[in-house]
């Protein structure tokens, strides 16, 4: 029996949320809830699964999303999520005719990308996508911070810390998510029900939801300019001393003086010995806002987003670039997506990106070209991989000064 790959159906959607499961080797079953919660707000249009007879075997999802890029612009983007195939129909091409048919489609409604996070690295560079963002981890050991855990305060006066609880978060997150997110490259949207599971008013396959605490910076004025999300252990020495480890699950703010003081009152906390950062950027200014800046030492360094470029003119626009310059990019694309020679003419103002037949200064693949993208990788590094090839001299040099930017992309997200 041949193997069918279709959009789901609502009848389909349980088998199709069991397969997912099945694919991340989860053996627990989807709670009912779950499943009807998850299919009240599911696109179905955009619900992919391979079906052999009537089991899925396979699964896809995508859905629309805002990315930030330099210069503070918001792109429309094609999230792909749930991700799976079934170990006993692996190499048989099911990912590779989901994944096109959504590329393709993501093309056609005028989304600028797609992006991803991948839980394997060796997967997506095949259908275009290249590293976009990084993540790195720090576990700081309080004791040696230098801090006096007895004196710590907001940066300016009159601003303070609340403790809140989740239908606090709930009311405030997405007003102060929304003017985070643009100052920060890679960033991305978040949705009604993102806030909803994540602050455990609505349930989630993740298993049973254990509030966390959440600490709000709040300025003078009274606006919420930052907020940590984090939990804490119960944790004791043999010695009937506490030992309590921070385990952060979000922490954000929209200056790094704010940033500064919820770090500084995380390392404050009464009985906590170790904070555990959770997923940061890979410049992250953690360990220089600490006395002894070797208290936190990096536990973790990985990829993160993904992302793969579906309009290259509008990618190229929508960003924002150091100096100003010229640059004629012949990006290769196996399927026929994006590529083309184009001619960049930016700014730190903006940009015009128009098709050409000039000369290329640099050649490369639109994978080499999302790594570029966001600001993480540079063109030379890329050159000395292999992935982009200088055409004229000089050439490298002036991608380098175009594409930098002061800070590196960070995507705190998983979806």
């Amino acid at each position: 029996m041949s193997v069918e790959v279709r959009t789901v159906t609502e009848a389909e959607f349980a088998d199709w949320q069991r397969a997912v499961h099945t694919g991340f080797l989860n053996t627990d079953p989807v709670p009912p809830e779950v499943v009807e919660a998850r299919l009240a707000l599911a696109d179905l249009s955009r619900t992919q699964g391979a079906f052999d007879g009537d089991r899925c075997v396979a699964t896809y999802r995508s859905f629309p999303q805002e990315l930030t890029v330099p210069g503070g612009a918001v792109v429309e983007a094609d999230a792909i999520s749930g991700v799976t195939v079934t170990a006993s129909h692996r190499g048989r091409g099911l990912l590779r005719q989901m994944i096109t048919g959504d590329l393709a489609a993501a093309r056609e409604r005028g989304e600028v990308l797609a992006n991803l996070v991948a839980a394997e690295h060796r997967i997506y560079g095949r259908f275009g996508f290249g590293r976009a963002t990084r993540t790195a981890s720090w576990t700081v050991d309080v004791p040696r911070t230098g801090l006096d855990p007895r004196r710590w305060a907001p940066h300016e006066e009159g601003a303070r810390i609340d403790l809140v609880d989740g239908a606090e978060v709930r009311k405030h997150g997405p007003e102060f998510h929304d003017r985070w997110r643009v100052l920060q490259p890679g960033a991305i949207g978040l949705d009604e029900r993102w806030w909803r599971v994540n602050t455990g008013a609505e349930p989630s396959d993740g298993g049973p939801y254990t509030e966390p605490f959440h600490a709000v910076y709040r300025s003078a004025a009274g606006v919420v300019e930052g907020q940590a999300t984090y939990t804490v252990d119960g944790k004791w020495s043999d010695a009937k001393q506490p030992a309590n480890s921070v385990t952060v699950g979000r922490l954000s703010a929209t200056s790094a003086a704010v940033e500064r003081a919820l770090w500084r009152f995380l390392c404050s906390l009464d009985w906590v010995v170790e904070v555990r950062t959770g997923r940061r950027a890979p410049d992250d200014l953690l360990p220089y806002y600490l006395p002894d800046p070797r208290a936190a030492q990096v536990t973790g360094v990985a990829d993160y987003l993904w992302v793969r470029i579906l309009d290259t003119v509008r990618a190229l626009e929508a960003r924002t670039y150091g100096v100003p310059g010229a640059l004629v990019l012949d990006v290769r694309d196996g399927a026929g997506l994006a590529g083309g020679r184009y001619r960049l003419d930016a700014s730190p103002e903006g940009a015009v990106c128009v098709p050409t037949s000039q000369g290329a200064d640099l050649t490369l693949g639109v994978d080499a070209l999302a790594s570029l993208y966001l600001g993480d990788e540079t063109p030379t590094r890329l050159a000395l991989l292999g992935a982009v090839v200088e055409e004229r001299v000089g050439a490298l040099a002036r991608a380098e000064a175009l594409f930098h930017t002061p800070r590196r992309p960070w995507c705190p997200d998983m979806f």
